[in-house]
Formats: structure tokens, C-alpha cells, sequence
């Protein structure tokens, strides 16, 4: 049942907002699972449910590749520092000060009227928040941090918004799951929860989609901001826990 119900809320969360798979789905899944396992499972399902998304997007990322480049190019050449830091930094406090950062950037906007409309090209900082997010997926897991703030300050349709965000996790998300295979994490009991999850975040997407066609571009923004917060607030339950 906890298997079930992480998979229906991590692949609603997705399909609705093109991130968000894992802090979801992991509150379920780590009281039963290893956290080596949990994870395993994420990236897997985060990947696969998210070709949904991209395919709803895909008239967007067509139309400017070079946008969704500037955020993942960098991004890749952020993973493998990212990875090297931990040899230097204790990725529990990181995950503290990041989940705290989440809760200060979605607390101050919630409470504001209007949002920020960054409408001029930004390609450097682009590049730059690309970056970080690999660093952070390297270093935390938490690679979509940075892009998912940094968009909805942008004065972007929904539709642009994730075409930059949704691609941009799964890829990494993917990347993150080949090296996991390559260490042998994906074993035939794994490989068995990973086939009863999929089906049912995979039809929990679709629900997500339905209630993304449904938003506004404001709304949509509010929600990336609000998820945000939450996303925090799970962050340092988790970690606290």
C-alpha cells in the first residue's frame, strides 16, 4: 500500500508540475525500503513518467532548444564536481540549508500579490543556475532546486516553463539511473517494485497533465513557488527524521 500510494502522489506531482518525484514518493517508500533501493526507484520512475511531460511540451522545447541548452549543458558538466564535494561536505547539513532556502524563497513569494516577470534575455545566469543545479544534483539530489525558482520568476507560458524544467530533470534523472545500474543497485527485487510502481505513477501522470492543461500561466507559476515551500517542509522533515 505505501508503495502504491508513493507512486500515485509522485506521479501526480510530476505530471501536474514536471518535478518534485522524489520528495514525495520517498516519504512513502523509505519506511519500508533501504534508502539505496528508494532512490533506485525514483530515478527510475521519475525518468520514465516525465517522457509524458516531455512530449506535452514538445512543440516548446522545438521552438527554442537553445534555452533548454543553456540550462543543461552546464548542468552536466555540474554532476561530477558535484559528486566530488562530498568528499568535503557533510550532504546532510547541505540538504538543511537548501530545504531552508526553499521554505524563505516560497514563503516571501506566497505572501506577495505579484510575482517577478524577469522578461529580458538572461543567458548567463541561465547558465549559471544550469550549473548549480548540477552541482546540486551531484552533491544532494536535489538537482531541480535551483532551475524550478529560478523559472518561475521568469516571464515565461507555462508551456516554455517546462519545457526548460521537465526535460532538464530527466535528463539528469537519467543519467543518475544508468550509473546506479552500473553499480548493480537495480536487483530482481528492486526491478519488482519498480513494476508495480510504474504503472500506477505512470496513470497518476496523466492526471497531473489533465490539471496542468487546466491552470493558467499565473497559476502555474504560483504553483511551481508553492510546491516549493512544501518541498522544503518535506525536505527537512526527512532529513530531521
Amino acid at each position: 500500500m505505501l508503495l502504491i500510494l508513493g507512486a500515485a502522489a509522485a506521479g501526480f506531482v510530476n505530471g501536474l508540475a514536471g518535478f518534485g518525484t522524489a520528495l514525495f514518493a520517498l516519504g512513502f517508500w523509505l519506511q519500508f525500503m533501504p534508502p539505496s533501493e528508494a532512490v533506485a526507484i525514483v530515478v527510475a520512475v521519475s525518468s520514465i513518467i516525465g517522457l509524458q511531460g516531455i512530449w506535452l511540451v514538445r512543440h516548446a522545447i522545438f521552438d527554442n532548444p537553445r534555452r533548454l541548452a543553456r540550462f543543461l549543458i552546464p548542468a552536466l558538466a555540474g554532476i561530477p564536481p558535484g559528486v566530488a564535494v562530498l568528499s568535503f561536505i557533510d550532504p546532510h547539513a547541505l540538504k538543511l540549508v537548501i530545504a531552508g532556502f526553499m521554505l524563505l524563497y516560497g514563503g516571501f513569494f506566497i505572501l506577495r500579490r505579484t510575482l517577478p516577470r524577469i522578461d529580458r534575455p538572461t543567458p548567463f545566469a541561465d547558465i549559471a543556475v544550469g550549473f548549480g543545479g548540477g552541482l546540486l544534483g551531484g552533491a544532494a539530489g536535489l538537482s531541480g532546486a535551483l532551475p524550478t525558482m529560478w523559472c518561475a520568476m521568469r516571464a515565461w507560458p507555462k508551456f516554455e516553463t517546462r519545457a526548460v524544467l521537465q526535460p532538464f530533470n530527466v535528463a539528469v534523472l537519467a543519467l543518475t539511473a544508468a550509473v546506479l545500474a552500473l553499480r548493480g543497485t537495480y536487483t530482481p527485487e528492486v526491478l519488482t517494485l519498480l513494476a508495480v510502481a510504474l504503472p500506477v505513477a505512470l496513470a497518476s501522470a496523466q492526471l497531473g497533465i489533465a490539471a496542468f492543461r487546466r491552470l493558467t500561466d499565473d497559476r502555474f507559476r504560483r504553483l511551481l513557488i508553492g510546491l516549493m515551500f512544501v518541498s522544503g517542509v518535506l525536505l527537512i522533515a526527512r532529513e530531521l527524521v
